[in-house]
């Protein structure tokens, strides 16, 4: 951002204006004072860096609407000319690390790429990229809505018309190493599962949705620990709330990895994305949700904070900011809706290491 250069170049002007008018008086006597002069120039170039290292880092996540119903259709708008609905706010937001949870992955991230670019353009660089391959989309070979048909969106690992669509993507200002995939996790294998003994898809069912990750942000005053997930939502099935139980399992995956774990997670952590899932109000069995919000490793920026709006349900808090009890936040907020963007809201949350 800038301040480190600025803040040094000004140290050092207003350092050798101070001193000039002695300098010239009695050198021979003054070679201590300059000697002491010296470091203190070197002790305030340090308090720079430090500070610059230290300067927050925003860390945002938002389902907005980078999707589009068929393979290379999201790459076709970010590549024309045509204003893309969604960038004006990740502009506004500045953030430092946004994961965008509906976003269409593609093998050599050329969308992503595209995006980049079209946000280096206008000033925001975000230039470290990461995604996997998501869940979404990925055929199962089974009829798991019981429509008659196999092949549908929803007889996949995870809603998608294709493979790919909807999926994780990571743009960040620093470097970014995935540390862990539960991608590939069976529901069966999560720990306190609540899948059917008679699930449709059964031993071959992946818990996520879209994706699992755990992902290393080395910020300028340490590393980070991004714990993501976009959880499946938990309406649209029938009396054996499937959706439901899913989203419950999907939601709490991180807790459990953290309770169980330590030792593996000793960075601090921010847990991010969308749960699909409100603590208070809507369909899903939101005990999930507050038991997340209550781990007594996080800490909850932005309580009560709405982040989606639904034409017949109103407002929800859905998507999540969750930081490391062992970061300060120094700020929060969630950005107002985009026109044509989706009903869901960017949501950021501005962090420094202890």
């Amino acid at each position: 951002m800038g301040i480190f250069a600025n803040k040094l170049d000004h140290a050092g002007g207003g350092f050798d204006a101070h001193r000039r008018p002695d300098r010239r008086k009695a050198q021979t006597r003054l070679r201590p004072s300059r000697f002491a002069s010296g470091l203190i120039l070197l002790a305030s170039y340090l308090l720079v860096a430090a500070a610059a290292f230290a300067e927050p880092a925003r860390i945002a996540t938002w389902h907005g609407d980078f999707s589009r119903k068929g393979p290379g259709l999201m790459l076709r708008d970010l590549l024309g000319e045509k204003p893309v609905p969604g960038i004006a706010t990740i502009l506004d937001a500045k953030p430092d690390v946004l994961l965008l949870t509906n976003f269409d992955y593609d093998a050599e991230h050329v969308a992503l790429a595209a995006l980049k670019t079209r946000l280096a353009s206008k000033g925001l660089t975000l230039n470290h990229l990461f995604a996997l391959k998501p869940n979404t989309g990925m055929p199962t070979g089974v009829d798991v809505d019981g429509d008659g048909r196999r092949g549908g969106p929803r007889d996949a690992q995870g809603f998608g018309y294709y493979t790919g669509q909807g999926g994780q993507a990571i743009l960040s200002r620093y470097p970014l190493v995935l540390l862990d995939t539960k991608t590939e996790l069976l529901w069966r294998d999560t720990p306190d599962s609540l899948i059917a003994k008679d699930d449709p898809v059964g031993d071959e069912q992946r818990l996520s949705s879209t994706a699992h990750w755990a992902v290393s942000a080395a910020l300028g005053s340490g590393p980070i620990t991004l714990m993501t997930l976009a959880a499946t939502p938990p309406v649209f099935d029938g009396p054996e709330d499937r959706n439901g139980r899913r989203n419950r399992d999907e939601v709490l995956l991180w807790a459990h990895e953290l309770d169980a774990k330590p030792e593996v997670y000793k960075d601090p952590v921010v847990i991010l994305g969308n749960f699909n899932l409100d603590p208070a109000r809507g369909d899903g069995l939101r005990a999930a949700a507050k038991h997340v919000l209550g781990h007594p490793r996080l800490q909850d920026p932005l309580p009560n904070a709405p982040t989606v709006k639904w034409e017949r349900v109103g407002e929800m808090r859905v998507s999540y900011v969750l930081p490391d009890r062992s970061l300060s936040v120094t700020d929060a907020g969630v950005m107002p809706p985009e026109p044509n963007a989706g009903p869901h809201r960017l949501v950021w949350v501005d962090l420094e290491l202890h």
